[in-house]
Order: structure tokens, then sequence, then C-alpha cells
């Protein structure tokens, strides 16, 4: 019984420091691939198989029923503490090469999200991604700020040099 209240509490824990969780069932999956999977996410993810009802009980303590209907069969759960596009994109991959690994669902930003709707997370572009276009789009701005202030200097410079020319010339 206390190991359970343990598994529950630290299960809750997990629930609340994550950005997201994303629930999967792992039928027919053996050891290597459940390995693999795991050091897949390991970077932005903990992946852990979990029992059902003490999940439930975890989940519901920490303000999560949209598992209760989903969290039948043999479960795992991605526990998201870094970018979970990334996450969502590795489980989307490692379900195309294994069938076997089946996407129930998530929740992300206080809402759940149905299967399909982890597999349009997984179709964005990561953080990093992003960042480097909005970064991209910066520079350009500045780029074309700078252009726009050095055009009137430099059509002045070149006027100058005409006049300095026609007066060489006329001399």
């Amino acid at each position: 019984m206390a190991n359970k209240e343990a598994s529950v509490a630290e299960l809750t824990n997990k629930f609340r420091d994550s950005t997201a969780v994303l629930l999967t069932e792992y039928r027919g999956l053996t050891v290597a691939q459940l390995k693999t999977l795991r050091t897949t996410l390991s970077e932005n993810a903990t992946y852990a198989v979990v029992k059902n009802t003490l999940t439930k009980i975890a989940a519901n303590n920490a303000g999560i029923s949209s598992f209760d209907e989903d969290l039948v069969g043999p479960s795992a759960i991605a526990f998201v503490h870094g970018d979970p596009v990334t996450v969502a994109k590795g489980l989307r991959d490692f379900a195309k090469a294994n069938p076997l690994l089946v996407i129930k669902g998530g929740y992300f930003d206080g809402n759940p999200l149905t299967a399909a709707e982890v597999i349009k997370l997984a179709d964005l572009e990561t953080r990093e991604v992003l960042l480097g276009k909005l970064a991209g789009a910066f520079k350009a701005s500045l780029f074309g700020a700078a252009y726009m202030f050095n055009a009137p200097l430099a059509k002045a410079v070149r006027t100058v040099d005409a006049l300095r020319e026609k007066q060489d010339s006329a001399s």
C-alpha cells in the first residue's frame, strides 16, 4: 500500500512538472524497441511504462481527467520536460517505423489532445527552427533599414562626385 501511494505521488509530480504529457500504447513492442524509443526521447522527455489505475489516480490528482477512457491496455507515457514538438515528432516517427506503437492522446498547455492533434503537433516546426526563421526575418529587416538609411547618403556622394567631375572637365 505504501509503495502504491509513493508511486501515485511520484506520478502526480511528473504530471505537474511536465510541459506536456503524451499517452501511448506499446502492445507488442520488444524491450529493445522500448529502449530505443526511450533513448530517442531522453533529451526532451521521460518515457515510462505505467500502471493504468495508479496513473488515473495521479492524473486526477494533477487535475487531468482526459486520460480516464484512454488508460486501458499496456500504456506508456512520455512526460515532456523539453520541447513538446520534438517529442511528438519522435513518437510519430517511431510509430511509423514500428506500427505497434499507438499514440492515444496527450495533454498540453492545460488542454487534452487527441491522437490526431498530437500528430498535428508533430507536424509543426521545432522551437529552434522557428527561432531561426524569426532571427532571419529580423536580420533581413535590419539590412533593409540600413540600406534605406545609406541610400540618401550614397546618392549625395554620387552627386558630389558628378559635380566634381563636371568642374574638372570644365577647367
